[in-house]
């Protein structure tokens, strides 16, 4: 089973969405949650990502939680939207160093290692994010696939 994990900063943005693409795509064997390193607990998902999953169809509950070490320890990957978010991470739990990443490194974007914040933007701006989102999953998605058929 692999157990993703993605981070962000306040999870209400990026995280949740990237958490409602990967469980939208039913993949078996994958299990989905997402955290913020200064979350506000309980808070739920801003107005604009829901209207823009609700926009590609994604149905989720989602309520805001803080990273724990319960989540690190439960996680086989950390994907985060920042390298400042991995900073924190690999600061904070250096045991997670081997399973911690961007999103992007872990897709093997060429760009910038962070997917910007939608935060405070209007809903074009979550639209571009869920959409930077969107296609780093779907890399991401391969190369999880290649990890389970190799045994990684």
């Amino acid at each position: 089973m692999q157990r993703i994990l993605f981070v962000c900063t306040g999870n209400t943005c990026r995280s949740p969405m990237a958490e409602a693409i990967l469980k939208n795509r039913n993949l078996s064997e994958v299990e989905v949650r997402s955290a913020g390193v200064y979350a506000a607990v309980g808070s739920d998902a801003s107005d604009h990502a829901k209207s823009v999953l609700k926009e590609n169809e994604i149905q989720h509950e989602h309520t805001s939680k803080q990273l724990s070490e319960d989540d690190v320890k439960w996680a086989t990957h950390i994907l985060t939207m920042t390298a400042s978010h991995k900073s924190v991470i690999l600061h904070h739990f250096t045991e997670a160093a081997q399973k911690t990443f961007t999103l992007k490194e872990f897709a093997g974007s060429v760009s910038s290692a962070d997917i910007g914040d939608p935060f405070g933007g209007n809903l074009n701006h979550y639209r571009e994010a869920y959409r930077e989102i969107e296609q780093n999953i779907d890399s991401a998605i391969e190369r999880l696939n290649n990890e389970k058929t190799s045994g990684g």
